[in-house]
């Protein structure tokens, strides 16, 4: 073997070991003697780089799963301290492979922990979930919808955890949220003085009806001598006029009917259906009564007008069902001047 094929081997088995080999060896080069050791040395090189390959990807693999790892011991150490829950369920097996409410140092079951069964009345929900979107957002509540519900959201995605497909599920009691809410709302459509719907759910309500078409009958009311019982007997004596009227309406029909406040005297009653002649009579027996009782040294009364919405009508709007019923209104309240002169101005 010559100085240059020994030259040429020993840089390429260098190459080899340093990892800077990039092209097989040129065995035409050597000597005959030598090429068969170049194709040996070539082979090598091709094992050596699979190897190496093999190597970096079971690295990579590894660096993937520690960083998974830390992913996730990260994630139970920011929420094993707060109010959510984080349930992680194995996606095939169905088994709880963590839960923060289970007790430090417990052994972790497989099931539901203590507070987790006495609290999450949907815990079959959380087991039952499927994973067809990487990304799920939703309400649910601990009841049948009352008020005394608790609510929860519950944000739900799929994981890797400690080598397993797992879903996670992040609960938050959001209770507060949902009354301040719902609280809100009431103040938005309630009149503050007497409790009952106030002129903007009225005037939502309405405009459902009108565009669904729905039969109803309005009844629109005027509290006689309001101004005066104010101006004589002072607004205090006037709020509890108003309250005493609102009391004999609300008495008279069912807690589902719309009765709402649209101004200062003004009130619209609203029930399903076409029964002018029976709301007619109804409210004829209603004012009767109430002209009869005295509840202070004045007299009560008011006035009303009724139209029934058939969902018939071409292009009705509120303000035209308004305007017929208050013509009604005036001929009630024109009755009722011949009969209480100095309460009816």
């Amino acid at each position: 073997m010559n100085d240059k094929n020994c030259e040429l081997l020993l840089e390429y088995v260098n190459g080899i070991l340093c990892n800077s080999c990039t092209k097989d060896l040129d065995t035409a080069a050597l000597d005959e003697p030598c090429r068969e050791l170049g194709d040996g040395l070539n082979r090598l090189r091709a094992a050596f780089d699979r190897l190496t390959c093999r190597s970096e990807e079971a690295l990579k693999i590894q660096r993937h799963a520690e960083m998974i790892e830390s992913y996730n011991e990260l994630l139970v150490e920011m929420l094993s301290k707060r109010n959510e829950w984080l349930i992680v369920v194995d996606q095939d097996t169905k088994d709880v492979l963590y839960c923060n409410k289970e007790k430090r140092g417990a052994a972790m079951d497989k099931n539901f922990c203590d507070t987790c069964r006495h609290k999450l009345s949907f815990k079959s929900d959380l087991l039952n979930w499927e994973a067809t979107e990487q990304y799920s957002v939703r309400e649910i509540s601990s009841g049948d919808g009352d008020e005394n519900d608790t609510y929860y959201r519950i944000t739900s995605f799929p994981i890797a955890w400690k080598e397993h497909q797992s879903l996670v599920h992040v609960i938050v009691d959001i209770t507060d949220e949902k009354r301040t809410a719902h609280n809100l709302t009431s103040k938005a459509y309630h009149d503050p003085g007497t409790g009952i719907r106030n002129r903007l759910f009225f005037k939502e309500y309405m405009e459902s009806v009108l565009n669904e078409r729905r039969e109803a009958t309005l009844c629109y009311l005027d509290l006689d001598g309001l101004k005066y019982v104010n101006d004589k007997f002072g607004h205090l004596e006037g709020d509890i006029y108003i309250q005493n009227f609102v009391e004999v309406i609300r008495s008279s029909f069912r807690n589902g009917d719309t009765f709402a406040r649209i101004g200062g005297d003004e009130f619209c009653l609203v029930l399903t259906g076409c029964i002018g002649e029976l709301m007619e009579r109804k409210m004829h027996e209603i004012l009767k009564r109430f002209q009869s009782e005295r509840y202070s040294d004045y007299q009560c009364s008011f006035s009303y007008g009724i139209v029934q919405i058939t969902g018939r009508e071409k292009n009705a709007t509120l303000d035209d069902i308004l305007h017929e019923a208050d013509e009604i209104m005036y001929e009630c309240k024109r009755k009722n001047k011949e009969k209480y002169p100095e309460l009816v101005r």
